[in-house]
């Protein structure tokens, strides 16, 4: 006669588990919450940067340079038609429509968003381009050939805006967020815990091979 399995023996414990009792799911803020922070970061970049550029052209001359932290910070107010360092100057409607297609492009990535660090990045990126872009289409000398008002001045550097400030804040959190293996719907990458988590089943065959 023999004797029946017992549980323990017909089962290994770790296999009596369920998956998600050793791997706890991982919680994602709520859609919605996560398009309001786009949305208010997006606003916020905006906003700053028209009344900003709406201070300076109403109190300051162009060409006009007021010292704020000398000899490291200066308002100095310029209109650009290129870009940063005056780069491309004679092609000012090349800049509005990359300007345009980054907008639209931001826009479409929004039904993949699912992480809040992701939201303030694309968020001030949108807020930034818009706001050159209103530079472009409605300034001086005409419709989608206006020139950008600058005046942040900084020693060595080129004369940017706010806008410009939060673009490049939003490049270097893109940045980073791409190091570190966080991708735009929230989901991470850890390249240690695959590596890990790869090495039992290694040594598994291993040993199996050994043993044949």
């Amino acid at each position: 006669m023999t004797e029946a399995p017992t549980p323990d023996a017909a089962q290994p414990a770790d296999a009596a588990l369920p998956s998600s009792a050793a791997e706890p799911p991982v919680r994602r803020p709520r859609r919605a919450l996560l398009l309001s922070l786009f949305a208010g970061f997006a606003v916020f970049a905006y906003v700053f940067d028209q009344l900003t550029k709406l201070w300076v052209t109403e109190t300051m001359t162009e060409g006009e340079r007021i010292p704020v932290l000398p000899p490291l910070l200066h308002w100095y107010y310029i209109r650009n038609s290129g870009a940063a360092f005056s780069i491309g100057e004679n092609v000012t409607w090349v800049f509005t429509i990359i300007m345009a297609a980054v907008s639209v492009a931001i826009l479409l990535q929004l039904r993949k968003l699912g992480s809040a660090w992701w939201a303030l990045a694309l968020g001030l990126l949108l807020g930034g381009a818009l706001g050159n872009l209103t530079d472009r289409l409605f300034r001086e000398p005409s419709f989608a050939m206006g020139h950008v008002v600058d005046f942040i001045q900084l020693p060595n550097f080129a004369i940017f805006n706010i806008a410009d400030s939060a673009v490049v804040s939003s490049v270097v959190l893109i940045c980073l967020l791409t190091l570190r293996g966080i991708a735009l719907d929230g989901s991470r990458l850890n390249p240690r815990q695959d590596k890990t988590a790869a090495r039992p089943a290694v040594l598994e065959e291993n040993g199996r091979e050994n043993n044949v």
